[in-house]
C-alpha cells in the first residue's frame, strides 16, 4: 500500500476537456494544447506555473514541451492503454509529494476516429501491441476477450445479457444530461437486446466508442491547492495492482483476485469504507468490465454482479451513481482520463442536472491486467 502519510497531500486543482467526436484536422498535440489551455484556465494558472508534465497517447512530451513554451523540471510519457490514466495520476501525486515538481499538468490527445484507429487485428496500433500473440487464436481484439470473459461469467454464475444492460442503460440516462457526451439519445433493455452483436454476446451498446478528443488535469500540493481558483479535489488514496505474472489472458478469475488486492489498499489509505462513497467512476472500456470492478472491490460478492446492479443502483437517485457523464460507453471514450475529470467536477458540485447532491467521497477503479483505484475527496480530513 503507498505510504498513508500520502493521504490528502495532493490535490487535483484544474481540469480541461476539448469537445468530443470527430475532429478532423487537429492532431493529438492539438487536442492536448486545447484541453491544457482549458485546464490553466479552469485553476487561473498559466504556463509558467507547471513545472511538471506526464503526456498519454501523445508521442513526446519535448515536442509538446516545445509548442506549448513548458520548461518542466519532471517530464514523462506513459503508454497509451487505457490503465495508463489513473498510472498517471498516481505518479503525479507521488512526484508532487516528494518535491520533484511543484504542479504536474497530465495531457492527454486522442486523435482516433480521425486517424481511422482500430482496436484489433493486423493493423492495431493500440497500447504496445502485446495482444499479438493471441491473434491466431481468435482474440484478434480487446472486445473479442471481453466477451469470451463475460461469456466465462455467464456460464458460471448464471449472469445474463439482459441484465448487463443496465449498465449502458444507466450510463446512458446520465449522458442525456451532459451536453459534451457524443451519445444523448436514451435507450431500453429491450433495444440493447434486440441490438447488433459484435462479439457474441455482447451487443454494440457493451461497447465503447473511439473519439476524438483531450483531457488535461492539474496535480499540486494540498497547501497550494488552497489557494487556487475552485475548490480542489483531494486524492486521499490510490492503488494498483495486477495479473500479469504467468497468466491467462483471458484471465481465469476475471481479475478477481487482484482487484482485491488494490481495493484492500485503497480503502485502506483513505480511511473510507465502501458504503461511505458517493460516486462511483468504473473504467468501462465494455460493459462487463464494470462488472468485474464491482465485484472485485467488493460491492457485491463474485457471481452477484448482475443481479446486483438491477433497479437503478448505478443511477442518478440510485445507492451509487456511477459514471454520470455517460462514461466510455455513452460521453466517449477518454481511456479512464473523461471519468477522473467527471470525478472533480462533481466534488466541485460543478455537473448541473447531473450533479449526485453533496458529493464528498468519489472513488476511480480500473479493471485491467494492470489495476489501478483512486478516491478522491471534498474535504482533507
Amino acid at each position: 500500500m503507498p505510504s498513508p502519510h500520502l493521504k490528502n497531500q495532493t490535490a487535483i486543482v484544474g481540469v480541461g476537456t476539448t469537445q468530443f467526436g470527430r475532429l478532423p484536422g487537429m492532431d493529438t498535440y492539438d487536442l492536448g494544447a486545447w484541453a491544457l489551455k482549458e485546464a490553466l484556465n479552469d485553476c487561473g494558472l498559466t504556463a509558467a506555473d507547471i513545472d511538471g508534465l506526464i503526456v498519454n497517447r501523445i508521442p513526446d512530451y519535448q515536442r509538446f514541451s516545445e509548442s506549448f513554451g513548458l520548461n518542466p523540471r519532471f517530464a514523462l510519457t506513459t503508454p497509451g492503454q487505457g490503465r495508463m490514466s489513473g498510472v498517471s495520476i498516481q505518479i503525479a501525486a507521488m512526484a508532487v509529494a516528494s518535491g520533484m515538481a511543484k504542479t504536474i499538468a497530465l495531457v492527454y490527445g486522442n486523435d482516433g476516429r480521425s486517424a481511422g484507429d482500430k482496436y484489433g487485428g493486423e493493423g492495431d496500433r493500440y497500447g504496445s501491441g502485446g495482444a499479438g500473440q493471441f491473434f491466431p487464436y481468435g482474440m484478434t481484439s480487446p472486445g473479442a476477450v471481453h466477451a469470451m470473459m463475460f461469456a466465462r461469467h455467464m456460464h458460471q454464475y448464471g449472469t445474463t445479457s439482459a441484465q448487463l444492460a443496465a449498465i449502458p442503460v444507466a450510463f446512458r440516462k446520465h449522458a442525456s444530461l451532459n451536453p459534451s457526451a457524443v451519445m444523448r439519445e436514451l435507450i431500453t433493455v429491450e433495444q440493447h437486446q434486440a441490438s447488433k452483436f459484435i462479439a457474441e454476446p455482447l451487443h454494440i451498446y457493451d461497447y465503447c466508442m473511439i473519439n476524438d478528443g483531450g483531457v488535461a488535469l492539474i496535480i499540486t500540493s494540498a497547501d497550494r491547492a488552497k489557494d487556487m481558483k475552485k475548490p480542489p479535489a483531494y486524492i486521499r488514496g490510490f492503488s494498483q495492482s495486477s495479473k500479469l505474472k504467468d497468466s491467462t489472458f483471458p484471465p481465469d478469475d476475471l481479475w478477481h483476485n487482484a482487484i482485491q488486492k488494490a481495493a484492500t489498499d485503497v480503502y485502506a489509505m483513505a480511511d473510507v469504507k465502501r458504503e461511505d462513497l458517493d460516486v462511483l467512476m468504473v473504467y468501462d472500456n465494455f460493459a462487463p468490465t464494470v462488472l468485474f470492478s464491482l465485484e472485485g472491490f467488493g460491492f457485491c460478492k463474485q457471481g452477484e454482479g448482475g443481479d446486483w446492479i438491477q433497479n437503478g443502483r448505478l443511477e442518478l437517485g440510485g445507492q451509487f451513481p456511477t459514471n454520470t457523464s455517460g462514461g466510455h460507453l455513452s460521453e466517449s471514450y477518454m481511456q479512464g482520463w473523461g471519468l477522473n475529470v467527471e470525478a472533480v467536477r462533481q466534488i466541485r458540485g460543478e455537473c448541473n442536472q447531473r450533479q449526485v447532491k453533496d458529493a464528498k467521497l468519489i472513488q476511480y477503479m480500473c479493471a485491467a491486467p494492470l489495476m489501478t483505484s483512486i478516491i478522491y475527496g471534498k474535504d482533507a480530513v
